[in-house]
């Protein structure tokens, strides 16, 4: 199933690779991101985006040690790959490299980053406390790969243990940006607090959290509610949220400034979703 979520963050990450290319195009990138937010058509983004996919690669042939690149590829390998990777092998290998990128890039910006694999949760955690507000865009970046990383790998339990790591990460990532923090990463927290409930889901925590993500866009944001859908009501088999919710999102507009073509995927993959509720409950 497509986790729409990660195209918000793809198409924001555009308008930052001009500005990456040249200062001067930075009008256009911006231009290109508020144009696919805008498309109601994904053909046409999953067509266009592996061009700056392999653009980004291509810089990193002969600048390895940017941290701005690095951050940037692996935010679109990681939307890419989970969004519209056809194949479950193809998202693995896809969001793997986004996960080494976001690794490479947190390890120029914050010493200890360069471990954070080897640490136990406990010392990863304290290590969060050395990233500052400036580099809360790396957090959210390798937060946001870790758990494209993590559902593209849910049948491994070594990708399973990551997930209080990337919990942390992101709830650091929300201290750090205070009211500036893309109310995105509220949803990624409820997927992440919800994942895999039968292992220990935080599922309470989890509904807040998405809850906070559907208020803070202003009930705008149709993908926030089919990961609620998915992450809560019918992991606590809730038939009633499950309805309220298929109701809220198939009976709404999908166009919406910086939300059409999230929302578009939304629609199609909560039409299956909802479909399928009687066999499901």
């Amino acid at each position: 199933m497509r986790n729409v979520l990660w195209v918000l963050l793809a198409s924001m990450l555009l308008a930052g690779c001009a500005t990456v290319v040249n200062n001067a195009a930075s009008a256009f990138g911006e231009n290109l991101s508020s144009a696919i937010l805008n498309q109601d058509d994904p053909a046409i983004v999953k067509a266009g985006m592996p061009s700056y996919i392999l653009l980004l690669d291509s810089f990193l042939q002969d600048d390895r040690d940017n941290a701005a690149i690095l951050d940037a590829a692996a935010n679109l390998y990681a939307s890419y790959g989970a969004v519209f990777a056809d194949e479950p092998q193809r998202a693995q290998r896809l969001t793997r490299r986004a996960r080494d990128y976001a690794n490479e890039a947190a390890c120029l910006v914050v010493s200890d980053a360069c471990q954070w694999r080897d640490l136990t949760f406990d010392e990863f955690e304290a290590s969060l406390l050395a990233v500052e507000s400036d580099d809360a865009e790396m957090l959210y970046t390798w937060g946001l790969a870790s758990l494209a990383y993590i559902r593209a790998h849910s049948s491994d339990y070594g990708a399973l243990a990551q997930i209080p790591q990337a919990t942390a990460a992101m709830q650091r990532y929300i201290t750090l940006a205070g009211d500036d923090a893309n109310a995105a990463a509220h949803s990624y927290l409820g997927i992440l607090k919800t994942f895999r409930g039968e292992l220990g889901g935080q599922m309470d925590e989890g509904k807040a959290e998405f809850e906070r993500a559907i208020y803070l866009s202003r009930d705008r944001d149709l993908s926030a509610k089919v990961e609620y859908l998915k992450g809560y009501a019918r992991a606590r088999y809730d038939r009633e949220l499950n309805d309220q919710l298929c109701d809220e999102i198939l009976t709404a507009s999908p166009y919406a400034d910086g939300y059409t073509l999230t929302n578009v995927l939304a629609q199609e993959e909560a039409t299956t979703l909802c479909a399928e509720a009687d066999d499901y409950f």
